[in-house]
């Protein structure tokens, strides 16, 4: 295992939490622009996170890959569709989304398994 993305989501849920109450207007607009952003429209919210995912990827967001591949799990994405999203973000992002892209498939088996 490279990581363990469950326990790197839950360090950096605690370490964010405290983060916002430290800002807590800032984190409030963050939390409505989120809930805006991934609500029910032309899109669905399985394909929002899965968006979000490759999106994490290509940045090299290890917090973004592992909070929004558990997104992406509890809507009910499937490995393969996990997949695709990952070579997608590998079009796009070249190596360093190679790499990212693993990383993104061991946490998916983590939170799906």
């Amino acid at each position: 295992m490279h990581k363990d993305w469950q326990a790197l989501t839950k360090t950096l849920s605690d370490a964010m939490a405290t983060e916002r109450k430290g800002i807590p207007e800032t984190a409030k607009a963050f939390a409505a622009l989120a809930a805006a952003a991934t609500a029910e429209g032309a899109l669905d919210t399985k394909t929002k996170e899965l968006i979000a995912t490759a999106i994490s990827i290509a940045i090299r967001c290890d917090g973004c890959v592992g909070f929004h591949v558990h997104a992406a799990v509890r809507q009910g994405a499937t490995r393969e569709e996990v997949l695709e999203t990952i070579g997608m973000a590998i079009y796009m992002g070249g190596g360093p989304s190679m790499v990212y892209g693993a990383q993104a498939l061991e946490a998916y088996d983590q939170f799906s398994g």
